[in-house]
């Protein structure tokens, strides 16, 4: 799966991300989008990386998508506890 793939991947994990985790963001849907993306790369790197478990092959397989949506959850989660309250 090249870096194209990845992007929509993330485009996509974004958006689960978002609906797994509802609520305002201080980002809006651009930045949803954008940690959308960043938790797909992280999440695909940590899960070859660490569970030994490439998902650079398979757009369709479970293990990629599982790594893409954690990575977009942690991410937003993350985001939320430092820039939580700025939209108010």
């Amino acid at each position: 799966m090249g870096i194209i793939g990845w992007i929509i991947l993330g485009l996509l994990a974004g958006a689960i991300a978002k609906i797994l985790l509802p609520g305002r963001d201080p980002g809006g849907l651009i930045g949803t989008t954008l940690i959308g993306i960043a938790g797909s790369f992280i999440g695909g790197w940590l899960s070859a990386k660490f569970l030994h478990r490439s998902v650079t092959h398979h757009f369709f397989d479970a293990a990629t998508w599982a790594a893409a949506i954690g990575g977009s959850l942690v991410l937003l989660i993350g985001y939320r506890i430092l820039f939580g309250n700025s939209r108010d």
